[in-house]
């Protein structure tokens, strides 16, 4: 049974930097064909994707975050990391870990809310 635990620090001051932790059990990252994303659903918006790494150690970010995120992974621990500098104020909102392979996988997601 695949499963995915986020973490994070919850409450960040704006222009700092986000670091956030998911956890997977049940599967090997590295395991074919699978892919580990990072979504956020922020308060009046929808789910937003933020970019992926693949079973390959491959990561995108995708434009609207590029300049700020940035998504890698732990090999030993089974870990999937993402981070975010910069943030502001509209960067609040719950952070998840999703994985895909044949099927869909969403870990229960973090709140993250930024401090003007």
């Amino acid at each position: 049974q695949v499963q995915l635990q986020e973490s994070g620090p919850g409450l960040v001051n704006a222009s700092q930097t986000l670091s956030l932790t998911c956890t997977v059990s049940g599967v090997s990252i590295t395991a074919a064909n699978y892919y580990w994303n990072w979504r956020r659903q922020s308060p009046g918006k929808g789910l937003e994707w933020i970019g992926y790494i693949t079973y390959s150690g491959n990561a995108h970010v995708t434009e609207s975050f590029k300049r700020r995120a940035s998504i890698s992974r732990d090999d030993k621990k089974n870990t999937i990391y993402l981070s975010m500098n910069n943030l502001k104020p509209e960067d609040t909102g719950i952070y998840y870990c999703q994985g895909w392979d044949k099927q869909i996988y969403w870990g229960q997601g973090t709140q993250v809310t930024v401090s003007s």
